[in-house]
């Protein structure tokens, strides 16, 4: 059993949740505060928790971080491994950005850096070493326009059908992952999640069903590797 994991009254494996009381009701008012789709998150990650630990990835990242509830979870969750697990987050908002590095230094996660930027521009020489990637996308459906408010708009504004932003992510993921790479994102059903999986499809990424209200699929089939798409019905 790993340090970050207890061992719940019903048998069950459960990590530890990343602290966060160093935030405030109106510090939510900046960037995303932890919701459902936060912890259905988190409860992705812990049921591939032994899928995850034994790939024993280098590179994990999270993109557009929010709080840092979900990333830090996964530090949590996989340990630093003796310093050689690198974490990175980012995020398009700076005070989500900040956040971010607040909850990394609350919870003593040294090894997690975060920059402010959108994707993962200027961390374009990792492309193919990423191991880990978490997307909790902006998927409410919106007007075009309410992409470009900026500061909390762009945890939720997802444009047209919640996919203008999500859109532009799917073409980069083949190249994002390293081989052995696990890739999670949260869709809702107006993001029509069957046309995503068509669209994955087309890069040889097949899904499956994993638990209850998540559907996860299986990246990059060649080579066997697995991705999670985390879909709330």
């Amino acid at each position: 059993m790993s340090d970050n994991t207890v061992k719940t009254k019903d048998g069950l494996m459960k990590a530890e949740e990343p602290l966060m009381d160093h935030f405030t009701s109106k510090d939510y008012k900046d960037f995303y505060e932890p919701a459902q789709d936060s912890y259905l998150f988190i409860d992705s990650l812990l049921n591939d928790a032994s899928s995850l630990k034994s790939m024993n990835p280098y590179i994990c990242l999270e993109i557009g971080s929010g709080s840092g509830f979900v990333i830090n979870y996964l530090a949590k969750l996989l340990g630093p491994n003796n310093g050689s697990r690198l974490f990175l987050a980012t995020d398009i908002n700076p005070k989500a950005a900040l956040a971010t590095v607040k909850t990394a230094q609350r919870n003593s996660h040294e090894n997690l850096d975060v920059i402010n930027t959108s994707f993962i521009q200027s961390l374009e020489r990792l492309k193919g070493h990423f191991d880990v990637v978490l997307f909790n996308p902006p998927y409410v459906p919106t007007e075009s326009e309410e992409i470009k408010l900026g500061g909390i708009a762009a945890s939720w504004a997802g444009g047209i059908d919640g996919r203008e932003v999500i859109d532009k992510l799917l073409p980069q993921i083949p190249h994002i992952l390293s081989g052995k790479g696990f890739f999670y994102m949260v869709l809702v059903q107006e993001n029509k999640p069957k046309n995503v999986i068509s669209i994955m499809d087309t890069y040889g990424f097949n899904y499956k069903v994993n638990i209850s209200n998540f559907l996860l699929i299986n990246l990059n089939a060649k080579n066997n590797n697995i991705l999670s798409s985390s879909v709330l019905y």
